[in-house]
């Protein structure tokens, strides 16, 4: 696929139909044994205005997935009273048999979480007495770092948190905040989780609560699911539609898998959850499409590029010149901990002069060719690997726009050279069309510089023992 032929990115996923269904099937037997369904409940107003990103709520989806529970939906409130408890309504009756809540269990007065869930279970709240002095110890500890305050101001405000619902099991709290598991007082409904906002709180705290008996009592009959993931690199989604097509052709019972495939930075990500007797379905799958596409099939058990790249790079060093991505790569490599040890450096190069003063570009290079080409492009990744003393170099050159294009140069176009040492010295370039705005062209741009990287060291390159006879025109990365 060239790369001016792919779709823009999509957030969402979506199930992929594989005979132009809606969606794909559930598993065989699930009418009989249908997993328990939960519900993901974030509260706080600064999370439902956008001031703060949720981490809470896919975190936890991710953890449901792994004992077996069906994470139904996610939902997030502002610190009203009614709306959160017009949430636990709708899901008790969309038959959640657990409900996980985040936030909204401070010392303040908007913090009424652990009040409304009592409501909602129909349980008296009551003070805890021990668990207001196991608080009133937390708050000893950290009232001896700040001098200044005052005591009973901080006790009587920090009170509240121990007035839970009657006969709810406590989460000992990680900060000053506990948790609780809450379950229905008459029996009917869903077991409500309740839980800290802060993530390094509330993680913790999830453990725990997965150890309780109540816990226990509302996932029972959840059988854990497999989880595989597959990325493919260079492909749209609909060859990957058309594989699945395929392979119920071909006789591989795509009824006992769960198939969500995902456009995510250029890459197709293909996620197939099902049973333990499914196995050898998934391998079936699997296989079809290793043979189907094994140039753009790079990772099979979930691997990120990212990660690949790593590995490939221990025992080496790279260097980087960047213009339109501005230190996009640098930044995705030194992402990972650890880069130290490959990472030499990295310069943003963005103008002319840049490109002939750091990395070392002919001037008459550039006049013939101009800066945005693929003879730049590899000028850069030779020239940036010799003025650091790197085994790797990587030249980025492009115009991400919206300005800046000319009737042969379009925004989207970017040039991309990854140059290794050797005997001889070994290299791909490739000059390519990116859709999308400026944000998704850089971003792309370092995706597609990744996975350059990656063939490189796989083996693959331009020179003509291995690829003869081929020039360095536009085509796909």
């Amino acid at each position: 696929m060239s790369a001016d032929s792919e779709r823009p990115e999509r957030s969402s996923e979506r199930r992929v139909p594989p005979r132009g269904s809606e969606r794909q099937r559930p598993p065989r037997g699930s009418e009989r044994q249908r997993p328990p369904r939960a519900g993901i409940l974030v509260t706080g107003t600064e999370v439902l205005s956008g001031i703060v990103s949720d981490k809470n709520g896919p975190w936890l989806s991710r953890r449901l997935f792994e004992l077996g529970v069906d994470a139904a939906t996610i939902q997030i409130v502002g610190d009203r009273p009614d709306d959160l408890r017009a949430a636990l309504d709708a899901m008790r009756d969309a038959g959640m048999a657990l409900i996980v809540t985040s936030g909204g269990l401070g010392p303040t007065a908007d913090d009424l979480t652990a009040e409304v869930v009592g409501a909602f279970a129909g349980r008296e709240m009551v003070l805890d007495p021990a668990l207001e002095r196991h608080i009133g110890g937390i708050l000893e500890r950290m009232m001896s770092r700040w001098p200044n305050l005052d005591p009973d101001a901080i006790r009587r405000s920090n009170a509240k948190q121990a007035v839970i619902p009657r006969g709810a099991t406590v989460l000992d709290p990680v900060g000053t905040a506990p948790g609780l598991v809450v379950e229905p007082a008459d029996g009917e409904g869903p077991t409500v989780v309740v839980l800290p906002g802060p993530p390094s709180e509330l993680r913790p705290m999830w453990e725990a609560a997965r150890a309780t008996e109540a816990f226990a009592r509302a996932i029972s009959g959840a059988v854990p699911y497999e989880h595989e993931i597959v990325r493919l690199f260079g492909i749209p989604e609909s060859e990957i539609a058309s594989t699945l097509r395929l392979a119920e052709r071909e006789g591989i019972d795509l009824s006992e898998l769960e198939i969500t495939t995902c456009l995510r930075r250029g890459e197709i990500e293909v996620a197939t959850r099902f049973a333990p007797r499914a196995r050898g379905a998934y391998e079936a799958l699997l296989e079809l499409i290793a043979r189907r596409h094994p140039d753009e099939l790079f990772s099979v058990h979930g691997q990120t590029v990212d990660e690949i790249v790593a590995a490939l790079l221990r025992g080496r060093t790279i260097a980087l010149a960047e213009s339109c991505t501005g230190g996009g790569l640098a930044s995705r490599l030194t992402d990972r901990p650890g880069a130290s040890e490959y990472l030499l450096g990295g310069a943003v190069v963005y103008s002319n002069a840049a490109k002939v003063s750091v990395a070392g570009v002919d001037p008459q290079l550039l006049e013939r060719h101009g800066a945005v080409s693929t003879e730049v492009a590899a000028a850069l990744a030779r020239g940036i690997a010799e003025r650091l003393g790197a085994e790797l170099g990587v030249g980025i050159t492009g115009i991400a726009g919206p300005g800046g294009a000319t009737a042969d140069k379009p925004v989207g176009l970017v040039c991309l050279s990854v140059w290794m040492r050797g005997q001889p010295p070994r290299s791909l370039t490739r000059r390519t069309r990116l859709p999308g705005e400026r944000v998704d062209v850089r971003e792309r741009s370092v995706t597609v510089a990744m996975h350059m990287i990656r063939r490189l060291l796989e083996g693959e390159s331009d020179e003509p023992a291995d690829r003869p006879g081929e020039d360095s025109g536009e085509r796909p990365a």
